[in-house]
């Protein structure tokens, strides 16, 4: 297998992992940045440079793409998508999980338990939101963020007013989520991969903290999930559509609560708390996936084989390529 890894940075913990379970099995792997990609549109030959050259053809893409270029990335991850190359996570999916707001709707369509979460854009909307979820401390929530970026906690009606406040007037989107009292600053982190869950964690806010992320210095013990728990993070990486996740739950009353999908789980807290290697089976899983993928589908066109195989091609020069194709085919 001819593998992609998308990465900003090829010696991170979790992109160096997945490189070396991929070679360990014998496959052949690239790490790219994702910012370096040139996204061709071209009638009918969508294609990808990668610098000033023809992406070489490759078999399988796996996206690591960070928060910080979610639209790049996601338009690079389209374009995968549009040229017929598997891809684990795809575009859409990345797209549902990395909207908070998207996730929780798509969630509770299919009933499946979030904390009470409101989306408030004016402030005489505050006092009606706080009464749904339940008044103060209350979570303030950024659309969009990972490792607990974005994620405030206010104590007080006025601290959540002046909090919205100024983060509606930098043009911020938010959303205010119900705290959960019970869960004492814990919460669970389960990786889902192909619709198992195959490790998790349970983790610990440290003292003066109330965000357990392992980024935040929260501290993670290996966990065997109940049962009710499985179930939920494999429901939950389905609804979003997500072959790898990593689902964040809560443990409410009435059992767990989702509040977070990770379509590009951290690999060193999760491998190092748990001893599992979940590096190799996400490789594995890539295997499989396109394994089913080739059965279902024609093999690729050979005329875009050939293409990608030349390595020192302009973008220009392709469009005069297909300008000529297209004349040649009405005849001109």
């Amino acid at each position: 297998m001819r593998l992609l890894v998308l990465s900003r940075n090829a010696s991170l913990y979790s992109t160096s992992r997945l490189v070396l379970a991929a070679r360990s099995r014998g496959h052949e792997v690239t790490v790219a940045d994702p910012l370096h990609f040139q996204v061709v549109i071209s009638r009918g030959r969508p294609a990808m440079f990668l610098g000033d050259r023809l992406l070489p053809a490759v078999d399988m893409v796996l996206p690591r793409i960070g928060a910080s270029i979610t639209n790049y990335g996601l338009a690079v991850v389209r374009q995968f998508d549009l040229m017929g190359i598997p891809v684990l996570n795809n575009a859409i999916a990345i797209a549902r999980s990395r909207d908070k707001l998207r996730a929780m709707q798509l969630l509770t369509k299919k009933d499946i338990d979030v904390p009470k979460t409101v989306c408030a854009r004016t402030p005489d909307s505050v006092d009606a939101a706080l009464d749904f979820i339940g008044g103060t401390p209350a979570i303030v929530k950024l659309h969009q963020g990972t490792q607990g970026i974005g994620t405030m906690i206010a104590d007080t009606p006025q601290a959540v007013t002046s909090l919205l406040e100024t983060l509606w007037a930098m043009g911020q989107d938010i959303i205010l989520q119900e705290y959960i009292a019970e869960s004492k600053g814990r919460d669970y982190r389960a990786i889902v991969v192909g619709g198992r869950v195959i490790a998790a964690m349970r983790r610990q806010a440290k003292k003066g903290e109330f965000r357990s992320n392992l980024h935040r210095g929260g501290l993670g013990v290996r966990v065997d999930l109940p049962k009710e728990y499985r179930q939920a993070a494999i429901a939950a990486a389905k609804v979003m559509g997500l072959e790898v996740a990593g689902v964040d739950m809560l443990q409410g009353r009435d059992g767990p609560k989702i509040l977070e999908i990770n379509s590009s789980p951290g690999l060193e807290g999760i491998e190092r708390t748990s001893g599992i290697d979940v590096a190799g089976a996400i490789i594995g899983h890539a295997e499989k996936f396109l394994a089913r993928r080739k059965k279902r589908r024609p093999s690729r066109d050979p005329v875009v084989e050939a293409e990608q195989r030349n390595t020192r091609v302009r973008p220009t020069e392709l469009a005069r390529a297909g300008s000529t194709g297209r004349r040649a085919r009405s005849g001109g």
